[in-house]
Order: structure tokens, then C-alpha cells, then sequence
């Protein structure tokens, strides 16, 4: 029986951290050590895959998605098999097919200066930062597993950091307590597929609780909807935990399990640095993942109901906003019976102006600040006197 056996099945609950540590210890200076050891490659067994871990040296969320990308357009992966470790600063990914005004509190990122960015996959909507960690599995399509991809990384939790967890039916990696630590989305394309994962080291959880706290936005929509699910970051588990040593336990369980297709020959680690020069035509991909359009404009039609309060002189009116590819198509009003008539021609000179206009979170205030400032106006030259 093995030392990790041991430790499973012999040592008491409450020795179990202190055991913890020094079994993860003696592990990451294993892999440490495996790490720096040269794997060479025969190029004359062409029948094995081969299998390469690479590691992104940026941290912006538009140049590794786009980075991403790149290498899901232009490489072959039917003879190399690719596993993408990558970082962002403080940032929310919300799926292909999702509402970043439903998923994401808008406000709380322009005013914390947190990005926001729509990523190609499906899926539900993460909260990034320098201690959560991506990875992207590529392989064939026809060779696309991602339960495969999954079991690597239960497997280096628990051989070099004591952690056991599993995989659930979502394809979430959660503890034995059922905290989330980590989710998954893919996207497969005719030939080529990736299947990418978060990973959470030692998030900062009240930022990535603000950061998706849900608030009363009146959007009515199709979209695909996140799940919630209670996090863990595995730091709380074992302290031994960063992105670093996750990156050496996740990469040479990656390198050292056959594919899945059978045998396998292994590369070693690479630092890359994503940029034109490197992966030609990588900025264009950038201003895309980037632009307004992408990210806002991709958002699937929705409709927002509200009542907003427009002036002291009549009642609160009932608001619906028609939004398509992120623009107010069409405002529908639906005035109390109180409405004086010059106060009607206002409101609707105001909606006139509005409709074409891109949606944001403050739209409904923009409505009322309007309203407020042509009823001003109107009032100066004496067309619209208050009583």
C-alpha cells in the first residue's frame, strides 16, 4: 500500500491537513523535477500521437480567447493533441448564446473596471482572475472526450494535492461535498474540437459573487441561462494550491496519459506568447472578441419590461424595450390615464430619439433623464409651463 493509500484510508480526520501537506509537497517536487527533464521526441513513430501542454504568457482575456481561436481555425490536430493553460485579470466569460445584462451586473464591472467578454462555446457564465485557471483540451473532433479530459485532472488533484473530487452529470468537477470547483463548455467544428474548463485556485469569491449577482433588469429572453451552483476554491482545501503547481500536477498528468485514441509520444512544456508576429492574424481576432458587436451585439432578442417613474405630475408609466443584435429596435409606452397632453407629446418625443440606440444598462435611467431634461426645456421657453 502506497503513501496516498495510506493517507485515504488510515490517518484521522483531524491529521489529515498536516498530511495533506506533506504528501502534496513531496508529489510537487516530483513533478518539478519531471517537468525540467527533456522528453524527446522520435519523429519516425508516426503512428502515435503526440501529445504538447502549452502555456500563455498574457493575461487579457481577449488576446487568450482569441489565442484560443487561432488554434482551433489553423492547426491539425489529428497527429497532435494540445492542452492550453491560460490566465486573465478580472474578468466575466459569458457564453456563445447568452445576456451579459441578464448573467452579469453591468454596473459593478464598469465600476470596478472588470471586462466583460463573450466567449465562441456554449454554456454559463464565469468569473475569471489570476487565480482561476483555463484550460483548453484540442483534439480531432472525432476524438473529442471530455469526461476523458475531466478524469485528468481528478486524477492530479487527488495523486499530488490529496483532493478527491468527481465529475457530476453537468460535467462539472465537484468536491465530495458537491462544491463546484470547476465548469465546462466546448465547441466542435468539422474536423477540429476543444473542450475548455475553469479551474479555481484561489479566486477572490466576493468579487466573483458581485461581479454575477443577478439584479432586477425586467429582460425577458430566450438566451441560455446559467446554473448556480456553491463554489469551493481548492486553496481551502489544501494551501499547497496555486495556479503554478496546478499547472505542473494538471500538465504531466496530461502528458503522461495515453491518448485517446491509444499511444502517445510527449512533448514538453511551452511558454508562448501570443501575438501577431507568433500566430499571424491573431489581432484581427482580437478587435473581434473585443468589439461591441461581439459582445453585446451577439446577444440573442429580448424584451424588457419596467415601470418607471417619469414626474411628480402623473403616474408611473409601464416601459417595454424591444432589443435586437444589442440595438432598442422598437419602445412601447403604455401611459397612466393622468397624462396631461403636452406631457404625452414629451414622452414621445423622447422615445422617437431613443429607438436605434444601443442597449445598456442604463437605458431606463436614460429614458427618465431625458424626459426630465426636455420637460426643462420646455418649461424655459414657456411651451410646457408646471403648475
Amino acid at each position: 500500500m502506497n503513501s496516498q493509500a495510506i493517507y485515504k484510508t488510515s490517518i484521522p480526520n483531524h491529521k489529515r491537513i498536516i498530511s495533506n501537506k506533506l504528501i502534496s509537497l513531496c508529489n510537487y517536487c516530483l513533478i518539478k523535477q519531471q517537468r525540467s527533464v527533456s522528453i524527446n521526441v522520435d519523429p519516425s513513430n508516426n503512428d502515435k500521437i503526440k501529445k504538447t501542454v502549452l502555456i500563455s504568457t498574457s493575461n487579457d482575456i481577449f488576446t487568450n480567447l482569441s489565442l484560443e481561436d487561432w488554434f482551433y481555425r489553423n492547426n491539425d490536430f489529428t497527429n497532435e493533441h494540445m492542452l492550453l493553460f491560460w490566465k486573465n485579470n478580472p474578468c466575466v466569460v459569458i457564453g456563445r448564446h447568452q445576456n451579459p445584462w441578464l448573467e452579469a451586473n453591468c454596473q459593478i464591472l464598469d465600476d470596478n473596471g472588470i471586462q466583460l467578454a463573450r466567449r465562441n462555446s456554449g454554456g454559463g457564465t464565469v468569473y475569471h482572475d489570476l487565480e482561476n485557471l483555463n484550460l483548453s483540451f484540442f483534439t480531432p473532433k472525432k476524438l473529442y472526450n471530455r469526461r476523458y479530459n475531466l478524469e485528468i485532472i481528478t486524477k492530479a488533484l487527488d495523486k499530488y494535492f490529496g483532493i478527491e473530487t468527481h465529475v457530476n452529470k453537468r460535467d462539472d468537477i465537484v468536491t465530495n461535498e458537491n462544491y463546484k470547483i470547476s465548469g465546462t463548455a466546448a465547441k466542435l467544428g468539422k474536423s477540429t474540437a476543444y473542450h475548455h474548463c475553469t479551474l479555481l485556485g484561489d479566486s477572490d469569491k466576493a468579487k466573483l459573487s458581485l461581479s454575477l449577482k443577478q439584479m432586477d433588469t425586467g429582460i425577458t429572453t430566450n438566451a441560455t441561462v446559467s446554473t448556480k451552483s456553491p463554489i469551493k476554491n481548492l486553496r481551502d482545501i489544501n494551501p499547497l494550491v496555486n495556479t503554478d503547481s496546478l499547472i505542473d500536477a494538471i500538465g504531466l498528468e496530461y502528458l503522461s496519459t495515453s491518448s485517446t485514441s491509444g499511444s502517445t509520444l510527449n512533448n514538453n512544456f511551452q511558454m508562448i506568447n501570443p501575438n501577431d508576429n507568433n500566430y499571424p492574424g491573431l489581432n484581427e481576432l482580437v478587435d473581434e472578441f473585443s468589439s461591441w458587436n461581439w459582445n453585446y451585439g451577439k446577444t440573442p432578442k429580448f424584451t424588457v419590461n419596467k415601470k418607471i417613474k417619469l414626474s411628480d405630475y402623473f403616474d408611473p408609466v409601464d416601459v417595454e424595450l424591444e432589443v435586437q443584435s444589442g440595438i432598442v429596435i422598437d419602445i412601447k409606452l403604455n401611459l397612466p390615464l393622468n397624462v396631461e397632453k403636452k406631457y404625452e407629446s414629451l414622452i414621445f418625443n423622447v422615445v422617437d430619439q431613443l429607438r436605434g440606440s444601443r442597449y445598456s444598462y442604463e437605458f431606463i435611467n436614460i429614458i427618465v433623464n431625458e424626459f426630465v431634461g426636455s420637460l426643462d426645456a420646455s418649461s424655459t421657453s414657456g411651451t410646457c409651463t408646471s403648475r
